[in-house]
């Protein structure tokens, strides 16, 4: 079975999902609709969908065919959490790093999930937050970890594997994978990393601190991150976009590699070069 997982507010009247539908099912493929965020619809979506989650079937599924920008794939990976299963995105977005086609390239989507994709293992990163020597928050991200202020200034002293990386003071601070590294990351000045490559990124956001800049980790080092001299100032914790938890003084944010990953497909249309410099330039 193929899940195809539209966003209903980028995919309007889920155009170009019951084109993909007619597709595959043309082509022999069993298929199945499960939207994404369409909690937030007020209309009904003009096709039928799953009564199931995409969590609750990702098992069942051959192929996530993903309609949207890399917010959206992101959503389908976070629902799919620890199953392996390939994600195949058609790009609705603005920019679309994390997809495979455009809307004017679905001709190439039948071969591809009749066997012509190709697979990319990447890297995820498990994030803990700490608190009065307590775990209050285990969670795991594709793209990134951003600790960030309530629109104020916030103090933070990086360490990793317990060495004192920097301290400053700044909007926030963002840890990213190779994947999130063409994301908020990239907007914070951080380096393009290579989206299959295994490296944790560290990039500051508009740091007090003249001549302070990204740092590129190996796999197997452990951040971590203290939140200091908060006293009333607001910062909260962002995971794949999502904001999760309020921060407070003296937290540590724990930021590792994580065992499992995310299996991404595309068609072999452009290479990773060639699409950051089309997005890009």
């Amino acid at each position: 079975m193929i899940a195809i997982c539209p966003n209903p507010f980028r995919d309007i009247g889920c155009r170009i999902t019951i084109e993909i539908k007619k597709r595959l099912e043309a082509a022999g493929f069993e298929t199945c609709v499960c939207p994404l965020f369409v909690e937030n619809c007020e209309a009904p979506l003009p096709i039928n969908v799953s009564e199931s989650k995409l969590s609750e079937i990702g098992v069942l599924c051959e192929t996530v065919i993903v309609v949207g920008g890399d917010g959206t794939v992101l959503a389908a990976a976070r629902q799919l959490h620890n199953i392996p299963v390939p994600i195949l995105g058609v790009n609705l977005g603005t920019k679309g790093f994390m997809t495979a086609l455009e809307p004017n390239e679905l001709e190439h989507l039948v071969p591809a999930v009749k066997g012509g994709m190709r697979f990319s293992r990447r890297m995820k990163l498990d994030v803990s937050v700490i608190r009065n020597g307590e775990t209050v928050l285990e969670d795991s991200v594709l793209n990134d970890a951003v600790m960030h202020g309530y629109g104020d200034c916030i103090k933070m002293t990086v360490f990793c594997n317990g060495d004192r990386m920097t301290s400053f003071s700044g909007d926030g601070i963002i840890l990213s994978t190779p994947t999130g590294s063409t994301g908020y990351s990239l907007s914070a000045g951080g380096p393009l990393v290579e989206p299959d490559g295994e490296n944790i990124i560290i990039s500051p956001i508009c740091p007090h601190v003249m001549g302070l800049r990204s740092f590129v980790l190996g796999p197997d080092r452990t951040v971590s991150v203290e939140m200091q001299k908060l006293h009333g100032r607001k910062a909260y914790l962002s995971l794949d976009g999502n904001s999760v938890l309020d921060l407070a003084n003296e937290d540590i944010v724990l930021v590792k590699r994580s065992e499992n990953y995310t299996l991404m497909a595309d068609v072999g249309l452009r290479s990773f070069y060639e699409a950051t410099y089309e997005k890009l330039r």
